[in-house]
């Protein structure tokens, strides 16, 4: 595991909201907690590598989330939809593969259940499947962009 994979999996811990994770392989062991410690809230990431093993990787810096205003007239009308969020961080893809059409475009019925799009996290493919019944009336995010936790990815008109 190099010092990228651990740092992606430090944020990815983070922002998941468990407290505790631990990861074992032949050559590392890897404890992570997140939440309060003391009565702070800072979080902790605790890394334990045998001496033979690569250097130990710093903790990730916290940033503040970026928050995107919209003008209030598309707000006021976007409140009658249901906002369809990534339950996951990692990659944003609307196709199943490059070469396949996308699994839905705006104006589309989809169903409880439909596979709306893939997000790649740690090298693994998730379906996102739809949580609701309606229509797609807008797509939130371009194909292969990276996408957080609780991101709205789709618009969807429940009547």
């Amino acid at each position: 595991m190099d010092l990228k994979e651990i740092q992606n999996l430090i944020k990815f811990v983070a922002k998941s909201g468990a407290s505790e994770v631990k990861l074992e392989t032949d050559d590392v062991k890897i404890t992570i907690r997140t939440g309060p410690l003391g009565g702070g809230s800072e979080t902790t990431y605790v890394q334990q590598i045998p001496v033979a093993a690569a250097p130990a990787a710093a903790p990730a810096e916290k940033t503040a989330p970026v928050e995107k205003t919209a003008p209030e007239a598309e707000a006021a009308d976007d409140s009658k939809y249901i906002t369809i969020k990534s339950p996951i961080i990692g990659t944003f893809y609307r196709k199943p593969s490059p070469d396949k059409p996308a699994f839905v475009e705006v104006g589309k019925q989809i169903s409880k259940g439909d596979v709306l799009c893939v997000i790649e996290a740690m090298k693994l493919f998730n379906d996102i499947e739809s949580e609701v019944s309606g229509k797609i009336v807008k797509i939130l995010v371009d194909d292969s962009s990276p996408v957080e936790f609780d991101q709205p990815l789709f618009l969807v008109d429940p009547s």
